[in-house]
């Protein structure tokens, strides 16, 4: 279609767009302390994700540090049990490329950024990181434009001589690669090996005998989206006998050939042997020995295997006490005790091995870093600790299901898809909440709104549908043609990655996914149509052999290219398609997918990956794309909005109005509540703008520094995954919802809450899924505070009030509800934003105010309706009107609600009567017992009457439960269920509620006859 014919065509559709605020107005940032009480909830699901540097300390044997691809750095002291992380708070990136610990000062641990094992999805680091404490401080030890580093190693003798493996920027060439020392403990560094502006240093090693010995594995790479070029004649093994001053290049038989990542490593048990693992053209690479110090090398083992995935593997470790054992990380753990000439492979606890670190005086004590995390092990490999303790999952894409409580899916490098629900008594999340749901580790994920147990993914250009429910699950074949080992360019179709897969909105049995093209089923899958043109620029150049001109690569499809990697239907306008191309295209189709329109932002930049989507709920011919350029070296943010369906765009960052240059966007979504309020996941955190995009502030509250891979906004929160550190929602938008630059921080304010829910009971234990959250902002440490919650007619329904000053409240929650919600149902009065979970029950029956616990006395559940929220706090006061609905899992009517409150309100009314009867009943008997021998017959009555209403330690009664715990027995099976009284409910209260009213009226009498007595007393 011709632009202008595309113009006419969409000029009826933008005739009645909402006005846009306009991106320049005057400084439109909100304070923060408006919002800094927010707080990011983890799920804790503890899959470990991909970890790439270990090391351990050798005087201790119980504590190891490892590093993950994107979770920082975590130590452990019991030998793996449990896992810290010890990095947040001081590290700028996730990514983590090395660790060493010093030998001589056990407490100095440096930390090398950016890992160098090179998938696409690589995450860039900044330089290196020291530790003079054991990592409970850090500082930044500079080469902030390392990018990658590979290997770290310290003198063992003087913690201050440091030595860095950089392979560098892998995008472009660039200078900072090679070698680098540092003898100032990481203030200074000079650059003491450099081979070329493409050439770094993937290893190090020193010799243990005369640590002024040291070898050096280069490596000269080039990353691109579509390839990886791997290889030169410049590339080997280099070797400083100075301490790094001067180098020289090993030959005597190394490959003298194009040369690969080479890795290298040091025997201790034998000085002068030294190992090379070389990737080298044809039949010349493998496992290389030297046992004179370099100077001859002969190749003992040639399997493939060793060198396979180069670009991913390539370490090499040396037993440090038997020379003829050394270990080879790649898919499987290779070991070997014969010198190298032949190897077997070590049981382990997940594929894919990045690093090893064996404790030098006790070789069997050892840890390992794979896909899966790290693990530990104290009998030279035999058993491993457990990965199921890490919270560092590395997740492609997230989406939600419509249930309630909803759950996520993601799908997990290396450890296929996972779904998770959003609350869970269990915390964390144990194997039995979590499920498998088809595809593979790079999928999206599309789930039926009908029915949760319908789970679509995509896996290698094809789709797969999964019923959760009957544990079945089906390849849906678009064209199944091998994409293992086939150029980009013999494909029919190009099927990304992590190809986007999406059910229309507007029809769940119509499904959509791409390749070059945009496909289209409309039986679920069972068959598909080609509704596009080819909408990449199909360049045939990008579509080879990765690592063609180089040393041959791997043909995986991660790196097929010229794909859609982005798509998108309208949510409010059926038929109106967006598609981006990971190439640098964005087309659109405003009549069902029958003609397509080229709409490519002016701004693109070339060879722009248009990595996601968001079309606008608030406008049909709005939408906001994220662009990322970072594997051509541009790590510039580029997001781009549009208004009229892509006829015009705005860039919404300049590298100067809040998201910094450097911190490239990966996703942005709007709020599905307020036009305009923007959220953007970046490789370095999170950022919001409350202004359409003219200016972003930073959203990173406490989550970690980690790669943001993608958001959704589901239910008024922002659910979060990350490359590296798992799933994270922030609960609750409402507060940024009305959140305003012209909001005042110097005045206090009641933010309106957002509907809560009638929690389904289940049991005597507390939900962790209902109730609803009180937020309000103090511009100023206030106490007292009270929240007061009134229903519909002005009767209180509860009344909490913050505790004295130098008092801590305990919230009387368990555990694991705070966790689930990061809130308390406790008042507080601090400056700042203030957030109050109400679990949606009236106050018990008695007590000081309500508690709700595990064991406690709690009242009954409110009535879904609207009630009043009034919150105090010094002369201040605000209301706002709060709405409780019925938990959508249950079909319990209003009538039976009623009913059920209705009876929950006559037993414990009577149980606050009895408790006030006990409790006048033991004043008075106070009083009597210190009247003397004429008052104790009235207070042996006292005593008796007290005995048949609870028990009373030491004194005797009739067997069985007392009235007061029949009374609390009824009252829980009362307000713990969902349904109206049942017939035996209300058998039981006719039948105990009589005596208690007997009980307490013989007690009255009793007390009216020591009233009497007291009176006549002189």
């Amino acid at each position: 279609m011709r632009l202008t014919a595309f113009i006419v065509s969409v000029a009826a559709l933008t005739a009645v767009q909402s006005p846009v605020p306009a991106a320049d107005s005057p400084s439109a940032r909100v304070a923060p302390v408006l919002f800094s009480g927010l707080q990011y909830r983890p799920l804790h699901f503890l899959r470990g994700g991909r970890s790439t540097a270990v090391a351990g300390v050798p005087s201790d044997p119980f504590t190891f540090y490892f590093g993950s691809i994107g979770g920082g750095v975590w130590k452990t002291t019991d030998a793996g049990t449990t896992w810290t992380n010890v990095s947040d708070g001081f590290f700028e990136a996730g990514s983590v490329g090395a660790i060493a610990v010093s030998e001589s000062a056990p407490n100095v641990v440096y930390v090398g950024t950016g890992t160098a094992c090179l998938r696409t999805n690589v995450s860039p680091g900044v330089g290196m990181y020291r530790s003079s404490d054991g990592g409970r401080t850090w500082v930044h030890a500079g080469l902030r434009d390392a990018g990658q580093i590979s290997r770290v190693r310290i003198h063992p003798a003087n913690p201050d001589l440091v030595y860095a493996a950089v392979v560098g920027n892998v995008f472009v060439p660039t200078p900072t690669r090679g070698v680098f020392r540092s003898q100032d403990g990481g203030k200074t560094w000079q650059k003491v090996l450099f081979v070329n502006n493409e050439t770094g240093a993937s290893d190090l090693a020193l010799d243990p005998a005369d640590p002024r010995v040291l070898y050096a594995g280069t490596w000269t790479v080039d990353r691109k989206p579509w390839t990886l070029d791997s290889g030169s004649k410049e590339g080997g093994i280099y070797k400083s006998t100075d301490g790094g001053d001067t180098w020289t290049r090993l030959g005597g038989g190394l490959p003298s050939g194009i040369v690969g990542r080479t890795g290298v490593a040091v025997s201790r048990g034998r000085p002068g042997r030294v190992w090379a693992l070389v990737q080298a053209a044809a039949d010349e690479g493998g496992l290389f020995r030297s046992d004179d110090a370099g100077r001859t090398w002969q190749r003992v083992n040639g399997d493939p295997g060793l060198t396979a995935r180069a670009f991913y593997f390539g370490h090499i470790v040396a037993d440090p006490v038997d020379p003829d054992t050394v270990y080879v990380l790649n898919t499987p753990l290779f070991k070997s005790v014969d010198g190298g000439r032949s190897f077997t492979t070590l049981e382990h606890a997940h594929e894919d091995h990045h690093d090893l670190w064996l404790n030098p005086l006790n070789p069997r004590i050892l840890i390992n870093a794979n896909d899966g995390g790290a693990t530990v092990s104290l009998n030279g490999g035999a058993s491993w600790s457990t990965q199921l303790n890490q919270p560092t999952a590395e997740l492609y894409r997230v989406t939600a299901d419509n249930g309630f409580p909803y759950r996520v899916y993601s799908a997990q490098q290396d450890s296929g898809t996972i779904s998770v629900p959003t609350a869970s008594r269990n915390v964390p999340l144990g194997l039995m909440d979590a499920y498998q749901v088809g595809g593979g580790e790079a999928s999206h994920i599309a789930v039926d709104p009908r029915d949760a147990n319908i789970v679509y993914a995509t896996i290698n250009g094809q789709v797969s549908r999964t019923d959760v429910a009957r544990k079945v699950s089906d390849l849906l074949y678009i064209y199944p043609q091998p994409r293992y080992g086939t150029r980009a360019a013999d494909l029919k179709y190009r099927a990304p990655w992590n190809a986007p897969l999406r059910l229309s909105p507007h029809d769940p049995d119509v499904l959509y996914t791409t390749s070059q093209y945009v496909h289209r089923s409309r039986d679920a899958g069972r068959t598909w149509e080609v509704i596009s043109p080819d909408l990449t620029r199909n360049d045939r150049s990008k579509q080879e052999t990765p690592g063609l001109r180089r040393l041959p690569y791997e043909g995986t499809g991660a790196e097929t290219y010229d794909t859609i990697l982005a798509f998108e239907e309208s949510p409010v306008r059926r038929g109106v398609l967006w598609a981006g191309s990971d190439d640098g295209l964005v087309h659109v189709s405003v009549d069902d997918g029958r003609t397509w329109t080229n709409v490519t932002p002016a701004e693109m930049p070339e060879w722009g990956t248009v990595n996601a989507i968001d079309p606008s709920v608030h406008d049909p011919g709005r939408a906001v794309i994220s662009v990322f350029r970072f594997m051509s070296g541009d790590f510039q943010p580029y997001v781009f909005r549009t208004n009229d369906y892509g006829r015009t765009w705005q860039r919404l960052t300049t590298g100067r109005n809040g998201i910094p240059s450097g911190h490239y966007v990966r996703v942005v979504r709007e709020d599905r509540n307020r036009r305009g309020l923007l959220y953007a996941g970046t490789e370095f955190g999170l950022y919001v703008s409350f202004d359409d995009g003219a200016h972003w502030q930073s959203l990173q509250l406490n989550l970690p520094v980690t790669p943001v891979s993608d958001l959704q906004v589901v239910r008024q929160d922002l659910v979060v995954s990350t490359f590296g550190r798992g799933f994270w929602v922030l609960d609750d938008l409402s507060v940024l919802e009305q959140l305003d630059p012209r909001t005042a921080p110097g005045r206090p304010r009641l933010f309106k809450p957002r509907d809560g829910v009638r929690p389904a009971a289940n049991g005597s234990y507390p939900p962790v899924d209902g109730g609803a959250t009180v937020s309000y902002y103090l511009a100023e440490d206030v106490n007292p505070v009270t929240i007061e919650i009134r229903d519909a007619g002005g009767a209180r329904v509860a009344l909490y009030t913050s505790p004295p000053p130098g008092e801590q409240a305990a919230s009387g929650l368990p555990l694991d509800f705070e966790q689930v919600f990061g809130g308390r149902n406790v008042a507080t009065g601090h400056r700042g934003l203030n957030r109050f979970r109400w679990t949606a029950r009236h106050s018990p029956p008695y007590g000081p105010e309500p508690v709700d616990s595990l064991f406690g006395l709690h009242g009954p559940f409110v009535l879904p309706g609207d009630y009043k929220v009034t919150v105090t706090a010094g002369a201040w006061s605000a209301t706002e009107t709060l709405t409780i609905r019925p938990d959508p899992r249950v079909s319990t009517t209003l009538a039976e609600y009623e009913a059920q409150f209705r009876l929950a309100q006559e037993v414990g009314g009577r149980m606050r009567e009895l408790q006030e009867a006990l409790d006048r009943l033991r004043a008075v008997r106070a009083r009597l017992e210190q009247a003397g021998a004429a008052a104790q017959r009235l207070a042996g009555e006292l005593s008796a009457s007290e005995s048949q209403l609870t028990r009373v330690q030491g004194q005797p009664g009739p067997a069985g439960p007392r009235l007061d715990s029949q009374l609390l027995y009824l009252y829980r099976a009362i307000v713990d269920g969902n349904l109206a009284p049942s017939p035996g409910i209300e058998e039981r209260a006719a039948d105990l509620l009589p005596g208690v009213d007997r009980a307490l009226a013989a007690l009255d009498g009793v007390l009216k006859r020591a009233d009497a007595w007291a009176a006549q007393q002189p």
